[in-house]
């Protein structure tokens, strides 16, 4: 007796799915919307709604940060252990931040002498204020230290996180299989932690929202025009850095499509610009540069070690500006030493700035180095969200290029994985990673 055929199943409707990246577009444009009117009709409740919605926002970005940066450092040093010529990959990864900290601090310097953004500012010395948070090199070499195991968590602070969970990942290696039961909790947190802060990345359109508004209720376009030539510099350097360098570099040494970079990297980079935190954007940079190509066992461990030592943008560009912003401020005249000192900082001391919103702490280092007036940060931390965006988006582009840098010159990057790099994160399923040849 034969089954009756079954008629097809009529076709599914096609659903229509609203991109990840047309849901930041949509909260950037609400934002500036909002605090628009916000700041030109006087509504403070509404500034106050958006102050509250960024804050929430941030905050739960923070949340993870101290957890996320222990388990990751220490298990992306523990991977080492699965790739062939370890310590040839990780001397390659500094060598190479430290290549395009160079060019970007140089592209700084060259805007900033071109431009002279401290000049027809209006501002004077009496409209500057000591900062609350100071960096100087002794601050930085012993405060890599902690004095003990809570303090570092309880305080954020990510450079004496960061050494912590080196030493807890080198003693796992010494250990062997004796540290593996440990070794596997980590895992297992780290992927909690991660999922956790996927939902808090979702809710990144809403976040964007209130932190665009506030920054538009809050300073306004006129404050803006004060500083017009800095934010300028800014900007240009970053997209310089971002559309020029290092699409050069794709192109001429790891000898791939640049264009093809930035469409896999995209969803990292504008979460960047959206949340001002390398930290907090790490699983998102992560994910985008396996997706690259990049052998995830070299992933886990560049990415993590970028977003807390990777900063082309908080140390490298924002800092030259700053200190040539800052020195015509305070009529100091700066020569060939002190342009050499700003370079040497910005290669050495980019850790400072440790992954989270600002970039204080660096600017800070740089300035005590060069003796200029500690006051010169207050002129501009009214202006310093603004700036932040873009530089964090610099920051996450550089801790993603690197990785496929490497990876194309030591033949490990999978170019088919490469090309066929999706720009939507959030809603494909993981690559398949490349194991690591020799």
């Amino acid at each position: 007796m034969s089954a009756t055929p079954q008629a097809p199943a009529p076709a599914a409707k096609a659903s229509f799915k609203f991109p990840f990246w047309a849901q930041i577009v949509t909260g950037l444009a609400l934002g500036v919307l909002f605090g628009w009117l916000a700041k030109s009709q006087d509504i403070s409740w509404l500034g106050t709604t958006l102050e509250k919605i960024g804050d929430i926002f941030i905050q739960l970005l923070k949340l993870a940060v101290a957890p996320l940066v222990f388990f990751a450092i220490l298990v992306s040093i523990t991977n080492l252990r699965k790739v062939n010529n370890a310590a040839r990959l990780a001397s390659r990864t500094l060598l190479w931040f430290m290549i395009t900290s160079l060019i970007a601090v140089g592209i700084g310097l060259a805007i900033g002498l071109l431009t002279n953004p401290g000049a027809g500012t209006g501002l004077t010395p009496q409209d500057g204020k000591l900062p609350k948070h100071q960096g100087s090199w002794i601050d930085f070499l012993t405060g890599i230290v902690p004095k003990d195991i809570v303090t570092p968590f309880t305080e954020l602070n990510v450079l004496q996180i960061v050494f912590l969970a080196a030493v807890a990942g080198i003693a796992a290696l010494k250990l062997g299989n004796k540290a593996q039961p440990v070794l596997t909790l980590a895992e297992s947190v780290l992927e909690l932690l991660q999922k956790a802060l996927w939902w808090v990345i979702r809710l990144a359109p809403i976040g964007t929202v209130g932190l665009i508004g506030t920054a538009i209720a809050t300073y306004g376009w006129d404050l803006i025009g004060k500083y017009a030539t800095f934010t300028a510099d800014v900007y240009i350097g970053s997209a310089l850095v971002l559309f020029g360098v290092y699409p050069l570099l794709l192109a001429t040494v790891a000898k791939v499509n640049p264009l093809q970079f930035f469409k896999g990297a995209w969803p990292a980079i504008q979460l960047a610009f959206v949340s001002r935190s390398s930290v907090g954007t790490m699983p998102v940079t992560q994910k985008v540069t396996e997706r690259l190509g990049v052998p995830k066992e070299y992933a886990s461990f560049a990415v993590p070690f970028g977003a807390t030592t990777k900063m082309d943008g908080c140390a490298a560009i924002y800092p030259a500006l700053a200190a040539i912003f800052i020195a015509q401020i305070f009529d100091v005249q700066l020569g060939i030493k002190e342009y050499v000192l700003i370079a040497f900082v910005s290669v050495v001391g980019s850790a400072a700035t440790a992954g989270l919103t600002g970039a204080t702490v660096m600017l800070t280092l740089t300035l005590s180095t060069l003796g200029l007036p500690l006051e010169g940060v207050g002129l501009l931390m009214a202006i310093d969200p603004i700036l932040d965006m873009m530089r964090t988006a610099i920051n996450v582009a550089g801790q993603a290029v690197v990785p496929v840098i490497v990876s194309a010159r030591e033949g490990i990057l999978d170019k088919n994985a490469y090309a066929a790099a999706s720009s939507s994160p959030l809603e494909e399923p993981a690559r398949t990673p490349v194991a690591v040849a020799a």
